[in-house]
Parts: structure tokens; C-alpha cells; sequence
């Protein structure tokens, strides 16, 4: 099940976050991490893949402004939850940062060649994780926010 975390009343108004990954505590720290580079921002989250999938095709849901998507989970794994996410015209636009512990390079390769706008290999210190969000974050949701306006 997704976990929403926000104010439903706000929740036109406000920047809405998808992170996707099946620690516990990664999700944990991402949102404490999230509420100290704002506080106002929507969070949804997802254990896996298939979650997130089933999440995004709900008309039903709001879609996300951006996506982290960590690359090693069960049933369906970051790589081929991108693929899905790029396949479908609906969601092919939503910026999509792979959030994850691998530093490999193939992988960095592969998840551009894929569609994802960022590789970030996750911080292990807390205040290195809300400075990596807030760039992350004031990057892409500032692109979008441009676009919407042209």
C-alpha cells in the first residue's frame, strides 16, 4: 500500500514528492529529510516497483512533480519500474532521479539511457541527504514549473 503524508485540503496547491523504495528506514529518513528542506511539500511513498506502478495508474491519484526511485527492490526493481514509467504517455514527463546505494557506472548509464533525469547515489549522513534533496529538488521542480508557464 502507498503511504501518503500531507494536508488533502492543500493538496492542489503543493509540491507532491514519489519516493519509491523498499527500506523502511530510507523512506524514514527521506521524509525527515524532505519536511527540513520544506516542510509544505506532499510525500507518497511505495515499497516496490509494482506498488508505485499501481499507484501512478489510478486516475484517480495525483501524479507526482518528481520521483526518486531507488534501484534495488523486490517483484519489480527500479530499472524496469523507469521503463514503465517512460512507456506511458501519462507519465513519460515526470522527472524520475534514481535514488539509490549502487555506484556502479553501468548503472548511472543504463538509468539516463532509460529516462532518468539523475543517477543520486543515496548520502549516508543526514544533512548530506537534505542537501542533496534540496538540489534535487529546486533542479527539476523549477524546469517543470518553467515549462508549465510556456
Amino acid at each position: 500500500k502507498c503511504r501518503f503524508v500531507g494536508s488533502n485540503m492543500l493538496f492542489m496547491k503543493k509540491v507532491l514528492i514519489f519516493l519509491v523504495d523498499d527500506d523502511e528506514d530510507d523512506r524514514e529518513v527521506f521524509l525527515e529529510a524532505l519536511h527540513e528542506v520544506n516542510d509544505s511539500f506532499l510525500f507518497v511513498t511505495a515499497e516496490d516497483g509494482e506498488k508505485a506502478l499501481k499507484y501512478l495508474s489510478d486516475a484517480s491519484n495525483r501524479l507526482p512533480d518528481l520521483i526518486f526511485l531507488d534501484m534495488n527492490m523486490p517483484r519489480l526493481d527500479g530499472r524496469q519500474c523507469l521503463q514503465e514509467i517512460k512507456k506511458s504517455p501519462r507519465l513519460s514527463s515526470i522527472p524520475v532521479v534514481v535514488y539509490s546505494t549502487t555506484k556502479r557506472e553501468d548503472d548511472v548509464r543504463e538509468t539516463t539511457r532509460l529516462g532518468a533525469v539523475h543517477f543520486l547515489t543515496k548520502p549516508v549522513l543526514f544533512h548530506e541527504i537534505t542537501s542533496a534533496l534540496s538540489d534535487m529538488i529546486n533542479r527539476f521542480i523549477s524546469l517543470k514549473q518553467i515549462k508549465m508557464k510556456d
